[in-house]
């Protein structure tokens, strides 16, 4: 038969067989329920959040079930790799205590039975496959030239066939055993591909876990199962892999749905039971304007490291994004308000089938939701640990400054309704906070109160005694206001607002903005207090001079 005759050409050195290939990768004794998952990025950059999105599905099955969730890093394509990617997407899968059940360490070494985690360690495998299928004649050498590329050769070949004169348009399909001979004693470069039963009339039928069950076209393409370096493309090498390695469900972007066919094919050539496939739909953006777009690459949120450099909450990250994978959380965290994530329980079933719309107003109201709740020393932890990575100044200041920090941030937390102007430790320095670190400069904030304003701040650090209560400084700040011609009655103030040069408000407004350059703060009494008195009395009169 030339089909082994013509596999012994191509693979001198391939002494194994299939079978022993899965003598070595024995199926999982797995109890019922349980998923073997996994995430397989290419180390070609940055982690897009997308990837993370799936990854997160991924995960989210296995952890429910009690599964196995595994890291393949799949980079057979060295042209896209990029040095240091690998060491990014542990980074971050560590960054939110995402332990895979096995992987490969980034010194090599692989952690579980089914290894190597790398897919360019694992060549002589798919060659063991390729092999078979050119031996039973469903495979075949290609010698033409640019095989892998978009030449006119190549554009023809992939057409579906026309049956009265298939050999026009695919001439390598079938070579008989000389004819390849001559080709490898003249030293040409090959690939292999498949050689499809179907004609392009056919369809076919498969399930997905959140479509349900999907009809399409069948694959009618010789495609490439080994590139010419010996390299394989996604289709080959994860049906090879995801098969030995014992994988239960595949995650991934519904972009893959229309190769599906593709792949069901191959299955069916290696003799070999398909995977679960779940398609989910790829994540958008929706940005502070409201606009909804592609999460693209050029967007800086894009990139999973964003989250860690601004300083978000790694929990309110893992939670926005089970909200948008799944409407059903929302409602669980609302019955379960102090529930860890890892409480809810997580279904395939519930897993959206339109797109998530990942949206930054939402997603900072989640974090300001979760920082509300912590203790005031909790965020001044959380707070010094991201300053230690991002910001070494700022780090050295809050460890000399730990108790004025904790004050300022103690303020209005905790109770029934905390503050929540809190969403990243980024933000608290030049935002939230920034008249913890200096005096306020207010002049452009005071307009047409300017006069009124330096008027008042005069005569109240006159007046000042710093307070002992919330209700000392508000007596002292009426009775600067009423001695100038402020209304202490607000509904004095309102029947005839020309006799007076303003309310208590108004007052308070000057004393804030002296404080803090803010018209809006949290308690100023509490804000006095931290400050304490000898800056307190400082901020009253800086404006004056």
């Amino acid at each position: 038969m030339d089909g082994k005759k013509i596999a012994g050409l191509l693979f001198p050195d391939v002494n194994e067989s299939v079978d022993d290939i899965f003598k070595k990768y024995p199926p999982r004794h797995l109890k019922e329920g349980q998923v073997v998952s996994r995430f397989a990025p290419s180390p070609t950059g940055f982690m897009h959040i997308g990837n993370f999105f799936q990854m997160f599905i991924s995960y989210n099955l296995c952890r429910v079930t009690d599964g196995i969730f595994f890291l393949r890093i799949e980079d057979t394509d060295s042209k896209r790799e990029v040095k240091e990617a690998k060491k990014v997407i542990y980074d971050i899968l560590n960054r939110y205590d995402i332990h895979p059940n096995e992987y490969q360490t980034l010194d090599g070494k692989d952690v579980g039975g089914y290894g190597p985690y790398v897919q360019s360690e694992r060549k002589d495998i798919y060659k063991v496959f390729a092999k078979k299928l050119v031996e039973e004649g469903k495979a075949f050498p290609c010698f033409c030239r640019k095989t892998e590329g978009k030449d006119d050769v190549l554009k023809l070949r992939e057409n579906k066939f026309v049956e009265d004169d298939e050999k026009e348009y695919d001439p390598c399909r079938d070579l008989s055993y000389e004819e390849v001979k001559k080709h490898i004693d003249n030293g040409e470069s090959f690939a292999i591909r498949l050689k499809t039963k179907n004609t392009g009339k056919e369809r076919v039928k498969f399930y997905d876990l959140i479509k349900g069950e999907i009809e399409a076209k069948a694959n009618a393409k010789d495609f490439v199962l080994l590139k010419s370096d010996g390299v394989p493309p996604y289709a080959f090498a994860h049906v090879v892999d995801d098969t030995l390695m014992g994988t239960t469900i595949v995650v991934r972007g519904e972009e893959y749905i229309s190769s599906t066919p593709m792949h069901i094919e191959l299955f069916e050539a290696l003799g070999l039971k398909p995977t679960l496939y779940c398609h989910n739909p790829l994540i958008c953006k929706i940005d502070e304007n409201g606009n909804k777009s592609k999460f693209s690459k050029r967007y800086a949120d894009a990139d999973m490291r964003y989250y860690s450099e601004e300083g978000y909450p790694k929990t309110a990250v893992l939670e926005y994004l089970l909200n948008i994978i799944n409407s059903g959380f929302e409602i669980w965290r609302a019955k379960n308000p102090d529930a860890k994530w890892q409480d809810f329980t997580f279904s395939v079933k519930d897993i959206t089938a339109v797109a998530p719309a990942f949206d930054i107003v939402k997603f900072n109201d989640v974090a300001k939701n979760i920082i509300a709740k912590m203790s005031a020393e909790e965020v001044y932890s959380s707070w010094l640990d991201w300053a230690k990575e991002f910001d070494s100044s700022l780090a050295k200041w809050l460890e000399a400054n730990k108790n004025y920090a904790v004050g300022f941030l103690s303020i209005d937390r905790g109770g029934v309704k905390p503050r929540k102007d809190i969403y990243k430790w980024s933000m608290i320095k030049n935002e939230t906070y920034p008249y913890m670190f200096s005096r306020p400069h207010f002049e452009e904030l005071l307009a047409e109160d300017k006069e009124k304003c330096k008027e008042f701040l005069k005569e109240y650090a006159k007046d000042f005694v710093f307070p002992s209560s919330n209700e000392e400084w508000f007596a002292g700040v009426k009775q600067t206001a009423e001695k100038l011609g402020y209304a202490i009655d607000n509904k004095a103030y309102k029947q005839n607002p020309d006799a007076f040069k303003g309310n208590t408000a108004k007052a308070c407004e000057f004393v804030r903005l002296a404080l803090t350059g803010r018209r809006n703060s949290p308690n100023l009494f509490e804000i006095m207090r931290v400050l304490g008195e000898k800056e307190t009395k400082g901020r009253l009169q800086s404006e004056l001079k």
